[in-house]
């Protein structure tokens, strides 16, 4: 299985709380390339884990769409959809042992993971090889409780990727893991997306490990509030045209300050009026 492309358009998810709506998600237009890597930030409650759970197919959308490869998961059957799930998109939930049944060995968890495909008549890769992949062929038989954090998260990326997925979604996969562990483990994602082709989308609130990324979206209030490339950040424009100002620019341009975009031959400046004054802002884009 090669990668698969993700693309959101306009997506919406409300939930009720406490007799309450709750808009997790207010329109975002997102797009991740077949075999491309991309971090998602942003704090608690943004609505991170909301999208990741909602490409995984856990739930369908309020409104908006959205797209795994050829499919548009709020229209796609049931059958299909648990197809998806159990061959080619792949979800890693925060936490390695959401993600193994403890009784079981990691060869036997991975075993297990692969019997949903092969009844929907998918071939997957066999399970030295999955093991191969994480680098756990000397641990593969020995009990869970027997390994480290680190070991048992990387069984716990083996289970997501025993079907060779075209899609691995992963929540904070790092989080719990020491230094040297969350590297083996951020290696081993890099690796599986090298080698598989596997398109990655994973969830963290550590820098360190968002600069390790080519990659990352910012999601601020249900919104896309920024991007980051190569070290780069950027605001995005949306679709209805909203453009979020990243954080550190609104301690200088405060609620009610006044912007004005300036055209000069192919580049674009932003002018910022404040108490009558116009100055010009240290902010380009083409």
């Amino acid at each position: 299985m090669t990668g698969l492309a993700i693309s959101t358009q306009r997506l919406v998810h409300i939930y009720r709380t406490e007799g309450h709506d709750v808009a997790a998600l207010s329109g975002v237009d997102l797009d991740v390339a077949a075999g491309e890597v991309v971090g998602l930030l942003g704090p608690s409650g943004a609505g991170k884990s909301t999208l990741l759970s909602l490409l995984g197919g856990l739930f369908r959308p309020s409104a908006g769409k959205i797209f795994v490869g050829a499919d548009e998961l709020s229209s796609v059957s049931a059958s299909r959809l648990d197809e998806l799930r159990a061959a080619h998109v792949a979800l890693m939930l925060q936490g390695a042992g959401r993600n193994l049944l403890p009784y079981l060995t990691a060869r036997d968890n991975v075993a297990f993971a692969q019997d949903g495909a092969r009844r929907a008549g998918v071939a997957v890769p066999g399970v030295g090889e999955v093991l191969g992949h994480v680098g756990l062929d000397a641990e593969a038989d020995l009990p869970l409780e027997q390994l480290t954090p680190g070991h048992q998260q990387l069984a716990a990326l083996a289970v997501c990727v025993a079907t060779a997925p075209g899609v691995l979604l992963a929540d904070e996969p790092t989080s719990q893991l020491d230094h040297e562990a969350a590297d083996r483990v951020l290696a081993t994602i890099g690796r599986i997306n090298r080698e598989l082709g596997t398109t990655v989308v994973l969830v963290t609130h550590n820098p360190d490990v968002a600069a390790r990324l080519p990659r990352t979206v910012t999601i601020r209030d249900g919104k896309i509030g920024g991007e980051g490339r190569s070290g780069e950040e950027y605001a995005v424009v949306s679709a209805d045209g909203f453009l979020p100002l990243p954080a550190h620019a609104l301690a200088d341009l405060p609620p009610g300050t006044l912007l004005r975009f300036h055209k000069e031959r192919d580049v674009y400046q932003l002018l910022v009026e404040q108490a009558g004054n116009e100055q010009d802002r240290n902010e380009e884009d083409r």
